[in-house]
């Protein structure tokens, strides 16, 4: 099956790795720490129970584990995780951490106007932290 993340998806900010057939995003705004996680799947799986359970299972350890990096790195007070799908229909996943000081907070970064992308140090720090943990959950894979 070839994959190719939606133009969309992929123009939101730097590819972070590949995860279990996962692309990860940052997403490009430094008001809310945002990863986009778009999974190899096909077409026809639009939302997670279109997969079958054993792709789904990896989808969500993906999930579980850039939760335990987001938890660790943006030292969040909350996890909002959401597959909205509504304007770009390829499946993916938007996993934003945040804390009762952000710009939407309590509401949701959705319809939010605050927008800041990330100077280049902020962003490359966050990259390279992230292909850092993903690296190590490699070498503990059995």
């Amino acid at each position: 099956m070839d994959f190719t993340p939606h133009p969309r998806l992929a123009a939101s900010g730097p590819l972070i790795g590949i995860l279990r057939d996962c692309h990860l995003y940052l997403k490009n705004n430094a008001r809310f720490p945002w990863i986009i996680i778009v999974p190899k799947a096909p077409e026809s799986a639009v939302d997670l129970h279109h997969l079958d359970p054993h792709r789904f299972h990896e989808i969500m350890e993906t999930v579980r584990d850039v939760s335990h990096f987001m938890e660790s790195h943006f030292h969040m007070e909350k996890l909002n995780f959401g597959c909205i799908g509504n304007q770009v229909r390829q499946l993916h996943l938007h996993l934003i951490a945040r804390s009762s000081n952000d710009d939407a907070w309590p509401g949701v970064v959705w319809s939010s106007d605050a927008k800041q992308p990330y100077d280049p140090e902020s962003m490359e720090k966050i990259i390279t932290a992230a292909r850092t943990f993903l690296t190590s959950l490699e070498q503990t894979s059995p």
